[in-house]
């Protein structure tokens, strides 16, 4: 990964395990959509090609939270497509869990992007 400028193919798999799934639930504030649509969100975002083996089990954990529900639409002159709708209880995790994400990055970023403070001896830790 270049240090400079990070294509979304290069995310760590472990950081979009943490975060994706907050991700889905902000594009579903938007109003209902499909799989297919909501990968494409994720993507425009700058997140990368989520595969369909990540992004529909993630899809399916979140409608079995109570954060999504579905529904079948026909589709126009082609298959049906099942759109997600974004629960209140998905909107309550958006805000709880999002808030905390945030947070969790500024602290992270302060800490990597800080100042370097004293060095510390593991003695010190202790203490």
């Amino acid at each position: 990964m270049s240090e400079e400028s990070p294509t979304p193919s290069e995310w760590p798999s472990e950081w979009l395990r943490g975060v994706v799934g907050l991700c889905i639930l902000r594009i579903l504030t938007d109003g209902p959509t499909y799989g297919y649509a909501i990968g494409a969100a994720l993507a425009d975002s700058g997140l990368g090609t989520l595969k369909g083996g990540t992004l529909y089990p993630l899809l399916k954990r979140l409608e079995d939270a109570g954060y999504v529900t579905t529904e079948w639409r026909a589709g126009d002159g082609g298959p049906g497509r099942k759109y997600y709708h974004l629960t209140r209880s998905g909107e309550d995790e958006l805000a709880h869990a999002g808030g905390r994400w945030v947070r969790f990055t500024e602290v992270t970023r302060s800490i990597i992007q800080g100042p370097r403070t004293a060095a510390t001896t593991p003695q010190e830790v202790e203490s």
